[in-house]
């Protein structure tokens, strides 16, 4: 199984490190909901007598020509903490692929905005489960709400072991994003949470997932991204994540024109009317240096963009405060959620 290959080793200490620094510790409804806006007509026509209805377009970001039924969710445990309640469901919308997600909500805070929350592959959910983490996302009244991504952890099942996540990246970031599309609709139809107002907190592959999602969502409103992947020709060229045995393959014509559509230096410039943060770290060695460059070039003019020289330098810069304080506090602005914002740290 790929994620378990060499490469993955020294990487993933890279970002757990990172993890440590600035957090302090180590990672540890009903069916047929309806979309609102951005959902495909075909989706929310009727629900489906079963999963075998179920019509997916994994070449296509939008669920236009899609149609995913969801089934009832199912609670799996909930935990009362000193100022959170935590719920791990079981959703689905396709066969053969539950997805687990967490909802985190605070104590005693009524219908709180939202932010959601994406790790880079190979990441899975083991952040979710530490309440200190849990404290953190949800301190100020806002709820967290996390699940992993296609072709990861428990979702990564009866495939040949030479697919993962980057070798079928155009089908990953596609099928994450619409999982994200359906995800924003429980979110509505549950009632408990604001979900008008869902910022997007997303790291590595998840940041990508955070702005192609974003770029769909409308009410997706904030943005909040460390080292998104993307700029795939240099990325793939460049990437430490990738076996050398395997470079060559992810650097032909076909491959990369499948993921042309799906890269976010062309997303990027169409997120207006939404807050935007890009946080750069320079030593990252999963993004190569030009990658990140051409990235921070795409943005709005009105994102905030920060370069980082390493992890160190980016924990110094947040020593003072939380690394999740600035979306909570763009979410909480009711002016400043709707307008695009200055460029200022």
């Amino acid at each position: 199984m790929k994620l378990q290959s060499a490469p993955w080793k020294g990487l993933s200490l890279f970002w757990t490190a990172a993890l440590y620094l600035l957090f302090g510790c180590f990672p540890s409804v009903k069916s047929g909901f309806g979309g609102a806006g951005v959902t495909a007509p075909e989706k929310s026509n009727g629900r489906a007598r079963s999963l075998s209805e179920v019509v997916e377009d994994t070449t296509r970001l939008s669920l236009e020509g899609s149609r995913l039924f969801p089934i009832e969710p199912v609670l799996v445990q909930k935990d009362e903490g000193d100022t959170f309640t935590r719920e791990l469901l079981s959703v689905q919308w396709r066969p053969r692929d539950p997805i687990y997600l967490y909802v985190i909500r605070p104590r005693d805070v009524p219908s709180p905005p939202v932010v959601l929350y994406s790790y880079s592959y190979p990441s899975e959910l083991d952040r979710f489960k530490n309440d200190r983490f849990c404290r953190a996302v949800t301190e100020g009244g806002l709820a967290a709400v996390g699940f992993t991504p296609a072709l990861t952890g428990h979702r990564y099942k009866n495939r040949p072991m030479k697919e993962w996540f980057v070798s079928e990246l155009q089908e990953a970031l596609v099928v994450t994003v619409h999982d994200v599309l359906m995800v924003m609709d429980y979110l509505v139809e549950r009632g408990d949470l604001d979900a008008s107002r869902t910022g997007f907190f997303g790291q590595g592959s998840g940041g990508t997932i955070a702005i192609l999602a974003a770029a769909l969502d409308p009410r997706i409103r904030v943005l909040d991204v460390i080292n998104p992947w993307g700029d795939w020709g240099n990325w793939m060229r460049e990437s430490g994540i990738i076996p050398e045995t395997e470079r060559e393959d992810f650097l032909k014509e076909d491959y990369l024109s499948k993921i042309a559509a799906l890269d976010p230096v062309g997303w990027l410039p169409k997120l207006e009317n939404k807050q935007v943060r890009l946080q750069l770290i320079q030593s990252d060695p999963v993004n190569p240096g030009p990658s990140l460059r051409r990235i921070a070039q795409s943005a709005q003019p009105g994102a905030v963009v920060q370069f980082f020289a390493d992890t160190r330098a980016h924990a110094d810069h947040l020593k003072n405060s939380s690394l999740f304080d600035w979306i909570k506090d763009k979410l909480c602005d009711p002016v400043a959620a709707n307008v695009n914002p200055t460029n200022s740290p």
